[in-house]
């Protein structure tokens, strides 16, 4: 492609907007199309940077390896919501720490005084925090500032997006429709967000496939608190019996957090796959289409690596 050419991409939570930002940089002509701006499921996103259950490993390496490098980049302006931030991620197991995180700065293992109690291992590392309202919101003044246009529209099928040079489809989970894909499901997450109660770090437990997950991440005045993991569902109403169950979970960690005042609930349905599909295909009317969806959990860690291999398919310098 050549700079200048219009290209469509379809969502506007994070895998689309960073996407649309690296495209219109390099000089195409970018039109975003997304029912909801920002997309729901980014906004409520806890969001720590880690490429966790989320295949293929190769590519998710190199992927999430560029997106941590411009977060760390990105962690120099506040104004971004991005911030590097000491923390630690536990284990009731005594299990090995994840390859990702062995090269984070600051990397240890945890003395046994450092951890909660019936927590048996862990490990500290400094890493990118995303508060993700802000952080978005930052996408989209950089996508406009590029001079790319969003309109809210909802789309029934990737031919409605066009005319176009290229479609970009970053719908996430609307792509199950929209290509289609049966292979695409919901995992249902909820995050509660609290004031904080001086917390400076994060903890996260390593909770491998269990649909309860613990973790805290602190942004300044508020904590997001997390979370579910609900493989299947996709209902974005919050569930007051999981929000306790998250509070709960956290506060036997954290005492501190069970008088902290909770300011809203956060539910966004992970968009999941067996893979993460990044790739090029040719639609029924000719038009090029780079598939950039099915990121699960680990959408903000992927963002950037995918974003630049959607620009490396079409050839935009």
């Amino acid at each position: 492609m050549t700079a200048g050419e219009r290209v469509v991409v379809v969502g506007a939570g994070v895998a689309g907007l960073t996407t649309a930002v690296v495209l219109a940089e390099a000089g195409a002509s970018v039109h975003v199309i997304a029912e909801q701006v920002p997309g729901v499921t980014s906004l409520a996103a806890g969001a720590m940077w880690g490429p966790y259950l989320v295949e293929p490993k190769d590519k998710v390496d190199q992927w999430g390896q560029l997106s941590l490098e411009i977060f760390r980049e990105l962690a120099q302006d506040p104004a971004t919501g991005v911030r590097l931030t000491s923390g630690i991620e536990a284990s009731r197991t005594a299990e090995a720490a994840p390859d990702w995180a062995t090269t984070l700065p600051g990397f240890r293992p945890c003395e046994r005084a450092e951890l909660p109690a019936g927590f048996t291992a862990g490990y500290r590392f400094t890493v990118p925090l995303i508060d993700m309202p802000t952080y978005l919101d930052y996408l989209l003044r950089r996508l406009r500032d590029a001079g790319g246009v969003v309109e809210r529209r909802r789309l029934t099928s990737l031919s409605e997006a066009g005319p176009a040079s290229a479609i970009i489809n970053c719908a996430g989970l609307g792509a199950r429709d929209l290509v289609p894909d049966p292979d695409l499901r919901p995992i249902r997450g909820q995050h509660v967000v609290v004031t904080n109660p001086g917390l400076i770090e994060f903890f996260s437990e390593d909770t491998g496939l269990s649909p309860d997950l613990l973790c805290f991440y602190p942004y300044g005045d508020t904590v997001v608190l997390g979370g579910t993991a609900i493989d299947g569902e996709g209902d974005l109403a919050p569930d007051d019996k999981a929000a306790a169950g998250i509070l709960a979970r956290c506060a036997e960690v954290e005492p501190r957090l069970a008088e902290a005042r909770v300011l809203e609930h956060r539910v966004g349905a992970r968009p999941t796959r067996a893979t993460v599909r990044v790739e090029e295909e040719v639609g029924e009317d000719g038009t090029v289409v780079v598939h950039n969806y099915g990121h699960g959990g680990a959408g903000v860690t992927l963002s950037w690596g995918c974003a630049e291999e959607a620009r490396a398919l079409l050839s935009v310098k």
